[in-house]
This record gives C-alpha cells, sequence and structure tokens, in this order.
C-alpha cells in the first residue's frame, strides 16, 4: 500500500509595500496622478503669487489683457506643469517627451494644426457674418504697431497652448490610459489599449470643458464646445502619437480669434487687436460676450476639425 502523498503547504499570496505602490509598468497610475496633482499645486502656490505681486494688473486679471500679463501668467503655468511633468517622468523612469512631445515629425504636425485652427476660424467668423451675427468695425493696429502685437501674441497664445495640451492631455492622459489598459489587460479585455485611450480622453476632455466655466463670459455652448474641440485634440494624439497638431491649432485658433479678428475669447478680449468687431443678436448663434466659440455654428466647425484629424493624420504609432 502506497502512502498518499500530502497537498503543498497553503501559502497565502502577501501584498508587500513595494505591490502597494508600484505594479509591472512602475509607479501605479492612481499614485502618480495625485504625486503629479501635489506636485503641480505646490509649485502654483510658490510661484503664482509672486508672479502677481510683481506683474502690473496680475492682481486683479485685468481686462482687456495686456501682453506682459498674459505672456508672464502662461510662462508661469507652463513652468509648473512641465516641472511637475518632469518630476513624475524621473519617478517613474520614463522621457519628459514620451508624455505626448516624442514625435519625429513634431514640425511638420504643429504647422499643420496651426493651419487648420487658423482657416476653421476664419471659416466660423466669416460664416457669423454672412449670417448677420457679427459685425466689423475696422482696423485698430497698422504698420510697426500690427506686427509688434501680432509677435508677442504669437508668444502669448503658444505659451497657452502649450500649457493646456500639456496639462490635459500629457502626463494626466497618458497616465489614466495607462492604469486603465492595467485593469483591461489584468481581467483580459480586448482592445485594452483602445479603451484605455478613450476612457482618458472622455474623463480629460470633460474637465477641460467644465474647467472653462471659471472664465468670464462663458457660455453653455462654450463649455460644450470646449469638451468637443478637446476630444478632437485627443483624436490627433490617437493618429499621430503626439500632442503637437494640438498645440498648433490651439495656438493658431486663440491668436486668430483674440489678435487678428478682435473676438471673445470665452468672454476675454485682449489689449491690441488687428480688427475691431461686435456681436449682432442673438447670443446663441453670435456667441455674444463669450465670442465665436460660444456660437451655435461652432459645432459643425468642430466637427470639420475632427474630419481633418481623419483624413489629414494617418495613424502612425500603432496602440
Amino acid at each position: 500500500m502506497h502512502d498518499t502523498p500530502e497537498p503543498p503547504p497553503n501559502r497565502e499570496t502577501r501584498l508587500s509595500l513595494h505591490d502597494v505602490f508600484a505594479g509591472p509598468d512602475g509607479l501605479r497610475a492612481g499614485w502618480g496622478l495625485l504625486l503629479f496633482v501635489l506636485v503641480w499645486q505646490l509649485l502654483r502656490l510658490l510661484l503664482h503669487p509672486l508672479v502677481r505681486s510683481l506683474v502690473p494688473g496680475a492682481a486683479h486679471s485685468a481686462q482687456p489683457m495686456p501682453p506682459l500679463l498674459l505672456v508672464t501668467l502662461e510662462a508661469a503655468s507652463l513652468l509648473c506643469v512641465a516641472a511637475s511633468t518632469w518630476v513624475l517622468a524621473h519617478v517613474e523612469g520614463r522621457r519628459f517627451r514620451d508624455y505626448g512631445l516624442n514625435d519625429a515629425r513634431g514640425g511638420r504636425h504643429l504647422w499643420a494644426g496651426a493651419a487648420w485652427g487658423a482657416a476653421l476660424l476664419s471659416i466660423l467668423v466669416l460664416c457669423l457674418r454672412g449670417v448677420g451675427a457679427l459685425a466689423f468695425d475696422g482696423w485698430q493696429l497698422s504698420g510697426l504697431a500690427a506686427a509688434e502685437y501680432a509677435a508677442v501674441w504669437v508668444v502669448g497664445f503658444l505659451l497657452v497652448s502649450l500649457f493646456e495640451e500639456l496639462l490635459f492631455r500629457g502626463y494626466v492622459q497618458y497616465t489614466i490610459a495607462r492604469g486603465i489598459h492595467g485593469i483591461c489587460s489584468y481581467f483580459g479585455r480586448r482592445h485594452a489599449g483602445a479603451i484605455g485611450f478613450w476612457t482618458a480622453a472622455l474623463l480629460t476632455s470633460f474637465y477641460f470643458g467644465f474647467g472653462h466655466g471659471s472664465n468670464a463670459g462663458e457660455s453653455p455652448i462654450g463649455l460644450i464646445s470646449a469638451g468637443l474641440i478637446a476630444l478632437v485634440f485627443c483624436f490627433s494624439i490617437w493618429r499621430t502619437g503626439s500632442l503637437w497638431w494640438a498645440i498648433g491649432f490651439h495656438a493658431a485658433w486663440d491668436w486668430m480669434q483674440s489678435f487678428f479678428y478682435g473676438v471673445g475669447d470665452s468672454g476675454s478680449m485682449i489689449q491690441g487687436h488687428l480688427l475691431a468687431t461686435h456681436p449682432v443678436g442673438r447670443a446663441l448663434v453670435s456667441g455674444g460676450v463669450t465670442g465665436p466659440e460660444g456660437s451655435i455654428l461652432n459645432l459643425p466647425v468642430i466637427a470639420l476639425a475632427a474630419c481633418a484629424v481623419f483624413f489629414t493624420l494617418p495613424r502612425i504609432k500603432p496602440r
């Protein structure tokens, strides 16, 4: 009679402290997001009060916005988010450019996005004028003054674009997508990469639109437009693997509406714009004080932006 072999001892799987904070892909996404927000807010609390104490008009956000104020505030904001991204890249053992900036064709995508942003904003403005919802009052600048303001506002709105794209669609988009991808992969879900990316895109786009509610003069259509264009920007990241098309589009759109056409940008106006305009009629069509982004006509223009991404940006980075 043979002895029955004893079963192996029951070993309990113990969760180590390392497992709480790190997984197969490095620092767990939730902890990464928390650390990113903490570093970003700490830097903002340190830097922004200093800037507001040194720059004239910064304490009460002077309107219309002077160039020095916008450039200084946006440079400080960009510095905070870039530094936070760099810290988390170092912690996670990644490169700074991994969060949407690593693109061999980045320059081409930047200029293509800028061309589409300028063209589509012009189409929107001309449609508003065509239906009698926007009136042109004449030229405000000429000669050297026009060239100087044009250049400084290019810098200003490029800083705005870099800051907002890196904040909403840089580390945050990448990390939420990574975390959801890991969860889906653990449960054996197909298309885990796509699920992670688009879930992150919906979350960051909703927050981008919601965040515009703090802008003076913003409207419901303006908030919807902000959320939808954020989704288009995410679509461009899905196609190209980088932020550069979105950065170009965002900067050119803001520059054209604020400097070139002199219309409101989420209710804000700037000093030194080329043309003077004013809305006419119902705010639902004209956009009112919000500007063209608050017009119902902006929604089909955003659809055109999505078509531009689909037809002109082949998907060059598999996920």
